[in-house]
Formats: C-alpha cells, sequence, structure tokens
C-alpha cells in the first residue's frame, strides 16, 4: 500500500507531494484543532512581539533597567523557538524525525522553564529586586536550575533512550511519567508556597501587584492539573494521557503572552502613563487648561 502511493504521488508530480505534505501538516499526527491553536496563538503573539518591537526598543532604551531588558530579549528568543515547536508538530510523528523532534522540544521548553523560573526567583527576591546584581543573582539560579532539568532530559532521553517528548501514541513508558509527575509536583509545591506566603504575615516580602497573584494562581491550577494527568496516565488511565497533552497544548499556546501581560506589560504601560503626565504638566504650564477653569 505505502508503495503504491508513493508511486501514484510521483506520476500525480510534485504539486501532489506537497499538497499531502500540507495536508500531513496540518491534519495527521495530533489533529486540525491541536495544530491550529498551537500555531495561531504562537503566530499571533510574535506578530504582536514585531509589531510592537519598535515601540517597545525605545521604551527600554529610555528606561536603563536590566532586568526588563534581558527578559523583552529572552522572552523573544523563547518565542520564535517556540514558534518552530508550534509549526513542526508533524515531526513527533514522523520516523526518522525522532532526534530532531526531542533535541527542538528540548531547546523550548527548557526556553520557556528559564522564563519561569526567573520569574519566580523575581518574585521571591520581592520589592528589593533592581539593579544588575538582582539581575546576575535572578539569572543565576534560574541558569542552575534549568542546567541541571537539562542535564536530567538529555539523560532519559539519549542515554536511556525514554522519549519523553514523543506524545503521539498510547502507552508510553512508564519511567516517562516518573520524570513528569517529579516535574509537575515540585512545580505545584513552588507556586502553592508563594500563595501560602500571599495570604500570611510575610506577603509584605512579594511585589503588591495583583498580576503577579493572579499569574501565580494560574501557573498552580495549571500545575495542579498537568501533575494529576501525569500521575493517573502513570497508573494506566488513558483520560489523564488526553488531560496531559490538553495542558501541553495550553502551555505552549498561552504561556508566553501571559508571561508578558504579567511582567512587561504594566512597565510598558507604566511608562505610557509617565509620559502623559508629562505632556499634561508641560501643557498646563503653558496654560492651555486656563480657559476650562475658567
Amino acid at each position: 500500500m505505502v508503495d503504491q502511493s508513493l508511486l501514484t504521488l510521483q506520476k500525480q508530480g510534485p504539486n501532489s507531494v506537497v499538497i499531502e505534505g500540507i495536508h500531513n501538516w496540518v491534519f495527521e499526527c495530533h489533529g486540525f484543532l491541536h495544530n491550529a491553536v498551537l500555531i495561531i496563538a504562537s503566530f499571533l503573539f510574535v506578530l504582536y512581539l514585531a509589531l510592537q518591537a519598535r515601540q517597545s526598543f525605545l521604551k527600554l532604551s529610555n528606561g536603563r533597567s536590566y532586568i526588563i531588558i534581558s527578559y523583552y530579549a529572552s522572552l523573544w528568543l523563547v518565542s520564535i523557538l517556540n514558534l518552530v515547536w508550534c509549526f513542526s508538530q508533524t515531526w513527533e510523528c514522523s520516523p526518522g524525525k525522532e532526534f530532531a523532534w526531542n533535541l527542538l522540544s528540548l531547546f523550548t521548553t527548557s526556553g520557556m522553564l528559564f522564563l519561569e523560573v526567573s520569574l519566580l526567583a523575581f518574585l521571591f527576591q520581592g520589592n528589593s529586586t533592581s539593579g544588575l546584581e538582582a539581575l546576575t543573582r535572578t539569572f543565576g539560579i534560574s541558569g542552575i536550575i534549568v542546567g541541571f532539568d537539562i542535564l536530567l532530559k538529555a539523560i532519559y532521553l539519549f542515554a536511556f533512550g525514554i522519549p519523553i517528548f514523543i506524545n503521539s501514541g498510547y502507552p508510553t513508558p512508564h519511567l516517562k511519567w516518573n520524570l513528569w509527575v517529579i516535574h509537575k509536583l515540585l512545580l505545584t509545591l513552588v507556586y502553592g508556597f508563594i500563595l501560602f506566603v500571599y495570604h500570611s504575615r510575610w506577603r509584605e516580602r512579594l511585589p503588591a501587584r495583583p498580576a503577579y497573584y493572579k499569574y501565580v494562581i494560574i501557573m498552580f491550577i495549571l500545575n495542579a492539573i498537568a501533575l494529576f494527568a501525569c500521575g493517573i496516565t502513570g497508573n494506566g488511565a488513558s483520560f489523564g494521557f488526553w488531560l496531559y497533552h490538553f495542558t501541553i497544548v495550553c502551555y505552549h499556546a498561552a504561556y508566553l503572552p501571559l508571561l508578558y501581560i504579567t511582567f512587561l506589560a504594566d512597565f510598558f504601560q507604566e511608562d505610557d502613563l509617565r509620559l502623559e503626565n508629562v505632556y499634561y504638566s508641560e501643557m498646563k504650564d503653558a496654560g492651555f487648561f486656563e480657559s476650562d477653569w475658567n
């Protein structure tokens, strides 16, 4: 059957091969809805960053914030990696592409984890986070944690041969789910601890911004669901496999926009408000509003 289909495509010409490739890219593997959500969401976010790039660069150059500049640059890099990952979904189901898919997934998820851990480190440092020293401390902690995570996953992938990033079929190796249970458990505990601090007498040590609190709630719920899904999948429940895959789609489609809204959007918006106040003060000093008072 395979040989006949190949012969048919060869007889039909290169256009049919292209059409068949596009069809497999969109509809095969995880299906149209899965691929459409990932591709559209990641593309729209990168497009938004590109449209705002000139204005953002101007504000960053005036702001002189090492943390915001570094985080914005890291967000750009990870967003492009995530976009490539979303467009390469068929690699997961294509024979001979397993190594490329695992490598791409390793770098993409590690980049997103780096941003996630950096923001957690920023939250734990509280209101004292500023300057080059804080940037070095934040990125240093994140680099150590993510480096250990990459090493552990690389051992699973290339030493033990366990496909931890391939979710195109069920069942999957039990050891894979042990790793993901530990991974999701640690993140759930960290977010749960931050929620506890927010409701304790030590809440003043955390940044007093409602956006951070909402971010922690969302990530706690997402990681708790992923933890539950990994646990029951490891025990043989097929529903858990579907639920875990749902959390993966949500993470790759929505996490980077959520991170931007939580950590960077306020910086740019506050800059706009400061400019508006400056313009208002200058116009008031020039007497533009005297007629209104009269």
